[in-house]
Parts: structure tokens; sequence; C-alpha cells
């Protein structure tokens, strides 16, 4: 197709996407002038009944649920050998993409788009359609002033939906069960269980809510036969295990929408949005706040780590699979932070603290001495006799051995605290002190020398 091709009563204007499958254009009425967007497959995949079955059966599906939430198709056929299907142009963004974006929502946003999706599967199911392929990718948000929060989701892609009511919904089950995107199946889904009911896409709406709340689907493992095998035997982590400030009633309705037994989930997807309904009024009240992405537990062997407490944009990964109708693979985030501080930094750091806090301690015990000194004596004692301590007491006033010199008088200046006439003079004492400030003198060039190493680093 080009621009200015007409497909039925609609003018192509340009391409807006492509995939595996096909492409898709915006196209305008001839005559009424209405936008819409129009799928067209590839002429290779036109020819081949079951894939075109599968496409066309989107357009029944969507056609027979009147929901604000889901897609509107207006016509589908073939043209030039291509088959089409013609539908509302949506002008907003993929749930994916938002995902992207902020890494995480609130508990409060997440509630509230949970919330609205289980109106319009809830409408899908009484007609006896099953998406089976849920996931971010497939649900777009748009703005809608009259919807709770100024937007609503649209439910996209049943390319691989089952209808209620077909002769043949059982071969179709089985061979879709391969089809879809194995990070959020159901275990009935993942098994090719002959037999696949509503309560499937509950179990795959979970997952996208665990998606929204901790930034990550439940099972995040590299492989596709591993995430595979996760869904049907591995027990579901609660979301606050992932991330902080989750309130243990979101917890709660996860962990039953994510049950392996389709017996212990949500039985309707009225039920469900009930409790969202409910929750969401609790959170709301109690005001909302943003999960913190941080591990409050380690990760499962095989799973992706997630750097505690960062918000950086998130870095997709695709996971194979089949592609359904024309949507990609899903992509999924990981967080990335920053490194953490060299130890030998902090090693450096903390033996200057030590050093200073030593110095400053023996100061202070020095100076209270000379205080004493300068009373009993001449009123002429200077100020740098007042951290001499008396002859006859403990010197306190020499730092350790270790230590740089403080407050210690200069040799060729005459000493001031001299002890009163009776006491015995003590010139070994002076000698101690000069040769301790000898020493002294030399652990100075070994305190530079570690201070260059710091500057080096």
């Amino acid at each position: 197709m080009y621009e200015g091709a007409t497909i039925g009563q609609y003018r192509i204007l340009r391409r807006i996407g492509e995939g595996g499958m096909g492409a898709v254009f915006l196209a305008e009425h001839t005559l009424i002038g209405r936008r819409a967007a129009i799928k067209v497959l590839l002429p290779a995949l036109s020819q081949q009944h079951e894939i075109v079955e599968r496409f066309f059966n989107e357009a029944r599906a969507t056609t027979s649920i009147p929901d604000p939430g889901i897609v509107q198709v207006f016509d589908f056929g073939f043209q030039d050998g291509s088959a089409y299907i013609v539908m509302e142009f949506l002008e907003g963004e993929p749930l994916a993409d938002r995902l992207k974006r902020l890494g995480v929502l609130s508990a409060s946003d997440a509630l509230r788009i949970t919330r609205q999706i289980c109106g319009s599967l809830a409408a899908a199911h009484q007609r006896g359609i099953i998406h089976r392929d849920l996931k971010p990718d497939n649900l777009f948000m748009i703005r809608d002033p009259e919807a709770p929060g100024g937007e609503r989701p649209k439910v996209l892609d049943f390319g691989i939906a089952k209808l209620g009511g077909d002769s043949s919904a059982r071969m179709r089950t089985q061979t879709g069960a391969l089809l879809g995107t194995p990070v959020y199946m159901s275990p009935e889904q993942c098994r090719g269980a002959g037999t696949i009911d509503h309560r499937s896409d509950i179990y795959s709406l979970g997952c996208v809510l665990f998606h929204l709340i901790t930034g990550r689907p439940p099972f995040d493992f590299e492989g596709m036969g591993e995430i595979i095998s996760a869904h049907m035997r591995e027990p579901a982590r609660a979301p606050s295990q992932l991330a902080l400030g989750i309130p243990p009633a979101l917890d709660a309705l996860v962990l039953k929408c994510l049950a392996k037994s389709p017996d212990e989930r949500f039985q309707t997807m009225t039920e469900m949005q009930r409790e969202c309904e409910r929750l969401l009024a609790t959170i709301t009240a109690n005001g909302a706040t943003t999960p913190t992405v941080a591990l409050a537990t380690p990760l499962a062997p095989g799973f992706r780590s997630v750097t505690p407490g960062t918000h950086a944009a998130p870095v997709p990964q695709t996971y194979p699979g089949a592609p359904t109708t024309l949507s990609s693979a899903a992509g999924q985030p990981s967080f990335y932070g920053a490194p953490p501080a060299k130890k030998k930094t902090a090693l450096f750091i903390g033996i200057g603290v030590a050093l200073v806090g030593a110095i400053v301690v023996i100061a202070v015990a020095a100076g209270g001495g000379g205080s004493k000194t300068t009373a009993a004596g001449s009123g002429s004692a200077s100020a740098s006799a007042s951290a001499v301590a008396p002859i006859d007491a403990a010197p306190v006033a020499v730092a350790p051995p270790d230590a740089a010199p403080v407050a210690v008088a200069p040799p060729d200046a005459a000493p001031v605290a001299v002890a009163p006439p009776d006491a015995a003079p003590a010139p070994i004492v002076k000698t101690t002190k000069t040769t301790k400030t000898t020493k002294t003198t030399k652990t100075t060039k070994t305190t530079k020398t570690d201070g260059d190493l710091y500057d080096d680093r």
C-alpha cells in the first residue's frame, strides 16, 4: 500500500506502524472524512487460511462487544490479495510505553486502570469471548474527560481470542496455546490445555497489575521455557517483596489473581472489578504513594537483578514468541543504578576523622591543665604555655607517636610552666618530650604521604 491508495471507502494518508505480519496505515473515509487505522496483512500471509481466519476473528470479536473500552472495528475484507481490518484511530500511548517511561505506577493509578480493564473484559466474557493475550502492549491509554482520571484504557488485539459457541473452539485453543506472550500466560494456557475459560484472562490481568506496581512481571526469567515452567509450578511472590509501599490488601488481590488453580482465583471479572474499587477507595482515603522499586528480599535464582531505590530509564528486553496479529513481543524493564563508592575513599576518610578527633581531645585536656598552672604561678604565662602540663603530672599534651604534634612550644622558647622550687627537677622528662617530638615530626611526613594517596585515588 502507498499514500493516496484506497482500501474500500478509505484513502491511505500515511504508514503509522508495521510488524512481522503486516502494517498499519492512517486513512480517511472518502465521503464523511472520518479517520481510521487500517491493519493490512502481508500478501504471503493473506494466502494462509489459518492466519486469515485468526485475523478476521479479531474483527468479529471486537464488533460484538459494545463497550467503550474495546477498540471499534468498522470494516474488514480483502484488497488486492491482502486481508485488512478498518478500526478506530486512537490517540494516546500503549500502557507498555508508559511503563517504560515511568518505571512503575502508583497503587491508585494501577488499580484505576485495572478496574476499567475489568469492566471491558467483563463485557467480552458475557458474550463468550476470551482475549487470551492480555499484556501492556495490547492496552492503549487514550484521553477521555468522562472517565475517572481523565483517561481510559482500550483493549486491543483480539486476534487469538476464543469465540464461545464455536464447534472448533477446542482445536483452536490447542493451537492458540502456542501463541500470545509467555510472560503473561495463565498456567492452563502454558500447558496447552484443551479447555480454557474466562479465568485465564483474570490470571493474565493479574500479571499485568503485578508489572504495573513493581516494574516487572511476576516471572522474569531469561528463557521462554523457564517462564512457562514458572507459571505452571512456581508460586508468585507478593509484590511488596519487590517494591516498598504496597499495602497488604493489594498483595492479596494480586496473589488471588495469580493462583495456579482457576478455582482459587476471582471467578468473574466483575468480582475482581469490585475488589479493585473497594481497595482503590481505601488507598485514596489514606493517601496513595508511588511504590519504591527496592528489593525487600533477595531475588530467586534465575531472576534479573533490580537495583534498590533506582528509577532509571528501564532497558527493554524482548522474549521470543509468535506474534499475535500485528503486535510485537513484550518488552521487560530492568533497573540499573550508579556503582557504589570505592572502599578506598571511605578508608582514608575514616582515618582522617579519627586523627582529627584524637587531636581535639588532647588539645581540650591540655587546655584545662594549663589554665590551673597559670592561676597558681605568675600572671605572665603566654598562650602557648597553657598547653604544657605541670612537671609533676603525667604528660597529656604530647601527641601520640603516630599523630602530628599539637600546640608544643618551640624548642628555643623558655618554659614558663616551671614546677615550684621544692619540686625535684625532671630534665629527663624534657629530654623524653624532645625525643617524642622528633618521632612525631617523622610521623607527620608519613601522614602527608597518606594524604597524597588520597588525592591521587
